[in-house]
């Protein structure tokens, strides 16, 4: 039987098709991104903007068509940050069903952070030990923390590559203030998520690098890097997972990419296109996090929340 799963993220929607394997975990047959930026635009008070509704109801319909063409039995549509938040999320929903006949199930942060923990450790050789993972999303970051594959904490926190490029990149290549404005803004975000596990029982030494805990990376940003540190020309998994990011390349990459203007990030070799602008900002989450939590190294998984949805079904 074929499982199809979307994730409806505010920069990105992708589809995974897959069935179940005989170990227990899941066997992919298709997968499918598209960069549709719905959250581009997205202001409190409106919502989501309709132009990028409109390229995300065009990137669902080619969808609906591919789970046509492969005879997935069940779909499980999710939609997180920007959704979550919106104030049209209503007229959102209605429309991709209506168009599509594909369901949306709005999830919180906690259970987005939970899903995507079954997906990345899905992957990863050795899911023992202390785990701090980063799930990088375009109007949110989710961290989570485990121990030998059991959930400690799970945050979900508002810092999406989307809204910091709109809100602190104006200038092209971005200037020296803007960068610093949006470091700042990061280690900012980091240090309340510090203070929101110490509230919630998980000391953030115990997750770090100095006390031998691992840190792992999960979706775009953490994937392009991977891509761009090995000269990808062709984006290949089983290349990305379990492919080991050393700060120093992380610091590096960040510092190129940062001093290059928009149409010369175009032409970088393995910078999935979309994802120009965007880059920096995530770099600088993944950057920043490593910094913060004493990590020299991050190891990185191209599953996240597509599979843990898929994962989780065949559980029930």
């Amino acid at each position: 039987m074929k499982y199809a799963s979307i994730d409806i993220g505010t920069n990105t929607l992708r589809l995974l098709i897959a069935e179940a394997a005989s170990d227990g975990g899941i066997r992919p047959l298709v997968y499918k991104r598209a960069i549709t930026r719905l959250g581009g635009g997205y202001s409190v008070e409106n919502g989501i903007d309709p132009a990028s509704a409109s390229r995300s109801f065009s990137a669902l319909e080619d969808f609906k068509r591919i789970i046509a063409e492969n005879g997935a039995a069940e779909v499980m549509a999710t939609a997180t940050s920007v959704v979550r938040r919106a104030v049209n999320r209503g007229w959102f929903i209605e429309e991709v069903l209506k168009r599509t006949g594909i369901g949306i199930r709005v999830i919180s942060g906690d259970e987005e952070a939970r899903l995507s923990l079954l997906g990345v450790l899905s992957v990863i050789e050795d899911g023992r030990g202390k785990k701090t993972v980063i799930d990088i999303g375009g109007g949110s970051t989710e961290f989570v923390f485990t121990d030998n594959d059991t959930l400690k904490g799970a945050w979900s926190m508002e810092m999406g590559v989307v809204h910091l490029t709109e809100k602190y990149l104006k200038s092209d290549p971005p200037a020296p203030g803007e960068l610093k404005g949006l470091e700042d803004s990061v280690r900012g975000v980091i240090v309340e998520l510090k203070g929101l596990m110490d509230k919630g029982g998980v000391d953030p030494d115990g997750y770090s690098g100095h006390d031998g805990a691992t840190l792992v990376g999960t979706a775009g940003t953490v994937t392009t890097l991977a891509a761009m540190d090995q000269n990808l020309d062709v984006y290949d998994r089983e290349r990305i997972n379990n492919y080991t990011l050393t700060k120093e390349k992380v610091r590096s990459m960040y510092a190129y990419l940062a001093g290059l203007k928009l149409k010369e990030r175009e032409r970088v070799l393995s910078l999935e296109k979309g994802r120009e602008d965007l880059i920096i900002p995530g770099t600088a989450i993944v950057l920043q996090t490593m910094e913060a939590f004493g990590f020299d190294a991050m190891k990185v998984s191209d599953a996240g929340l597509l599979e843990g949805i898929i994962l989780q079904r065949l559980k029930a």
